[in-house]
């Protein structure tokens, strides 16, 4: 499943959906698809995301010896939907995912 963010400040977002809810539950979201948090409420969800990959930055990062690919970080993984939610709060409007 893929998930994709919009706001009318900000282009659209598409990422893997376990990614998508995870950053969303961060948010302090449901989780649930399609969803939209009002633009009264963009700034609060920026705020605990913000802060749960903050936290999350600051432990240690996990190590996976068997996989072939490199781990990608949450922070990196959540960095397009900040830079969205920070157009959205700055310019009032509403973020919808589907």
């Amino acid at each position: 499943m893929l998930v994709t963010f919009t706001t009318d400040a900000y282009a659209d977002i598409t990422m893997f959906g376990e990614v998508a809810v995870t950053l969303l539950k961060m948010m302090g979201h449901s989780g649930t698809v399609p969803g939209a948090i009002l633009a009264a409420d963009v700034p609060d969800a920026l705020r605990r995301l913000t802060a749960a990959i903050n936290a999350e930055k600051a432990s240690p990062p996990i190590e996976d010896s068997d996989a072939d690919e490199p781990v990608v970080s949450m922070a990196n993984r959540g960095l397009p939907l900040i830079n969205l939610f920070t157009a959205a709060a700055k310019d009032g409007c509403n973020v919808m995912w589907k």
